[in-house]
């Protein structure tokens, strides 16, 4: 998905004349912590709610915190991580979207954002969660994959994040079933260190149900 098919159309931009007062409203209305600022349709940088706020002269006009602007933005056809980087760098839920002349084309909204992160994700998937920890010379998606597919199970979405000072790495399976008890007993037999899995775990139930076949049968 590129970052021009996240524009939401409602954002409002900031002209060099409007006023601080002007700004902190726009930014309170919609509930965002900057706003891009334009001169005709050239793209000028963010500005900052805390920049604005200690200001007393609430009629200063945006134009005299120029050199507070911050010159983030992310092109059009970039991929809309791209934005979800500046998102997190710049600690921003508006993000301004440019062309490759740097016209303000329009922004992202950290709502927009977050929903489109989440569908990549697979976060709207149902469907069961393991994490696995191991190092990073163990790491293998083949076998993992293989070790997943023999349940008839398919990873949704695989995520590889590294502990800070390590070389340990989480990885994070995103699967599409939830009975994850077989796929929990293959990685454990292939000693891969489970940190964390959220599914169905159905070994208590079978061993249930055995139990009271058992028992049917002995009672015949």
């Amino acid at each position: 998905m590129l970052a021009q098919e996240l524009i939401n159309s409602v954002l409002p931009q900031l002209k060099l004349s409007d006023t601080v007062s002007t700004a902190l409203q726009l930014m309170s209305d919609f509930k965002i912590t900057h706003l891009p600022v334009v001169s005709g349709e050239k793209y000028l940088g963010m500005i900052s709610e805390d920049n604005l706020l200690d200001e007393e002269n609430k009629k200063i006009q945006i134009e005299y915190y120029q050199n507070d602007f911050i010159e983030a933005s992310v092109n059009s056809k970039k991929h809309f991580l791209d934005a979800v980087n500046i998102s997190n760098h710049y600690q921003t839920n508006v993000i301004p979207v440019v062309n490759e002349t740097n016209e303000l084309i329009g922004s992202i909204g950290g709502q927009d954002l977050l929903a489109a992160l989440g569908n990549f994700s697979g976060a709207n998937e149902s469907g069961a969660v393991i994490v696995l920890e191991m190092e990073r010379s163990r790491f293998s998606i083949s076998e993992i994959s293989r070790i997943v597919e023999s349940d008839g199970s398919v990873i949704l979405h695989l995520n590889i994040t590294m502990k800070p000072d390590s070389t340990i790495l989480l990885v994070t399976l995103h699967l599409n079933k939830k009975e994850i008890s077989t796929i929990i007993a293959s990685f454990e037999r292939y000693e891969y260190t489970i940190s964390y899995h959220a599914g169905e775990e159905l070994f208590e139930s079978e061993i249930d149900l055995n139990f009271r076949h058992l028992m049917n049968y002995l009672d015949i």
